[in-house]
């Protein structure tokens, strides 16, 4: 790879930074992809590792393997510090390194909404360690159950708190509604599954908010089925390790529980504020940096922010969703944008997001789905989930391991990786 061709470096090989580096395969330019983790996660499917539906290594693919025909790209695993504008430098734990474009693509983490203390006590879920550490908060408590003699304390836990009312929220009660009433049924000698309870909670007075009311209403309807229940306009204002406290406009309730589930909410990278601050622009409540319309941090047209770190208000005044199709987009208009200011052609028109819908599954046959302006509920909307889930996922091996694994699921209604995996005492010492 010639040293004095134009250096591309992007941060982060989740869906939006490895769109970018995809898309520039052919181009006249040496690419690097800095990641602190060696692998591309598919996020939407998560949450079916924490219910052991599906192995980690289904929805995760190495980064070098991903691109590994990509001849003008090199992937580095490393952790990003600080950039240099000025300098034109990504600093790195390890390294420096000089750019001439730079795409920033680091995605979120989890919003506390100033309770950094419920962390520990909540886990969200943006990487396969939060997955697999919900798996063995989930399985652990049915283990515990079936021995506890005193009922309340049984009762505290078989009762699961999932906060949230979005897509991953939705889809972990229902999928907890499903391991509790199906899969796990008759696994038990002393407890009953299907006694367990399942709370959803959402602050807002529907659950999917950006969904139309009547497939909320469905979503809810389908949860029931499941033996979840849904609460709105619930309000956490404590997480302990014996419960939730939820107030409910002037009334306030503590419910036992010893698993807790944070679906709530996100918040930007660090680098967000990092970036902000140097070109003095004010981030959002989440941490998101504020760009042009190109994707351009302002005032410097060689840097482009792009994805769930990216505040892009200009179609329609509300920053757009923070979802995968959003991240590919503009990934595949930065790369665009770069071939064309490298071959002296004008730019192409301001990045404009084309939403194609969206989905949530809530569990075997259940799911509702908004496409193209038509919804659509039940067997058919999980049907279509599946789908579009299944040709997202980036290697085609994984493609061939999910739809058998898949295919295995709904014939038995098994989840054959349910394993209990982690130091349980050491982790619970440290939410002591």
């Amino acid at each position: 790879m010639a040293s004095d061709l134009p250096h591309i470096v992007i941060v982060g090989g989740g869906f939006g930074g490895l769109s970018v580096a995809q898309a520039l395969k052919k181009a006249p330019v040496r690419v690097t992809l800095i990641d602190r983790r060696n692998h591309h996660l598919f996020q939407p499917l998560l949450y079916q590792v924490a219910s052991g539906g599906l192995s980690p290594a289904n929805i995760a693919a190495p980064l070098r393997s991903v691109l590994r025909k990509h001849q003008n790209v090199k992937v580095l695993l490393d952790e990003v510090r600080d950039i240099d504008l000025a300098g034109r430098r990504v600093l790195l734990a390890e390294r420096d390194m000089t750019y001439d474009t730079l795409v920033v693509a680091a995605g979120v983490t989890h919003q506390y909404f100033g309770h950094p203390e419920w962390e520990a006590l909540a886990p969200g879920l943006k990487t396969i360690e939060d997955a697999t550490e919900m798996r063995r908060r989930i399985l652990l408590a049915f283990e515990r159950a079936e021995f506890e003699t005193d009922p309340a304390q049984r009762d505290a836990l078989l009762t699961f708190v999932v906060v949230g009312g979005g897509p991953t929220g939705v889809e972990l009660a229902g999928v907890i509604g499903e391991l509790a009433h199906y899969t796990m049924r008759n696994d038990f000698r002393n407890i009953d599954t299907r006694s367990a309870r399942v709370l959803l909670l959402e602050g807002s007075p529907h659950i999917l908010a950006a969904f139309p009311p009547a497939l909320s209403e469905q979503a809810v309807k389908q949860l029931a089925s499941l033996g979840v229940t849904v609460r709105t306009h619930a309000h956490v204002s404590d997480v302990q390790a014996d419960g939730v406290t939820v107030k409910m406009g002037e009334q306030s309730e503590h419910i036992p529980t010893r698993t807790v589930l944070w679906a709530a909410g996100v918040a930007a990278s660090p680098l967000g504020a990092l970036l902000a601050k140097a070109v003095n622009v004010q981030p959002d409540r989440c941490g998101r940096v504020p760009v042009e319309p190109d994707l351009t941090l302002p005032g410097h047209p060689e840097v482009f922010v792009i994805g769930d770190l990216a505040n892009f208000s200009h179609q329609g005044g509300k920053p757009l969703p923070g979802v995968a199709p959003t991240a590919m987009q503009q990934g595949g208009y930065v790369a665009r944008l770069i071939q064309s200011r490298l071959q002296g052609q004008a730019s192409p028109a301001p990045f404009e997001y084309k939403d194609y819908g969206a989905m949530a599954t809530i569990g075997r046959g259940r799911a509702v789905a908004l496409l193209g302006g038509r919804s659509f509920k039940g067997y058919l909307a999980w049907l279509i989930w599946l789908f579009i889930h299944l040709m997202n996922i980036v290697h085609f091996e994984n493609r061939v391991l999910v739809l058998i694994q898949w295919a295995w699921n709904y014939l038995t209604r098994n989840r054959s990786a349910r394993l209990i995996t982690g130091d349980a005492d050491a982790r619970e010492k440290q939410q002591e």
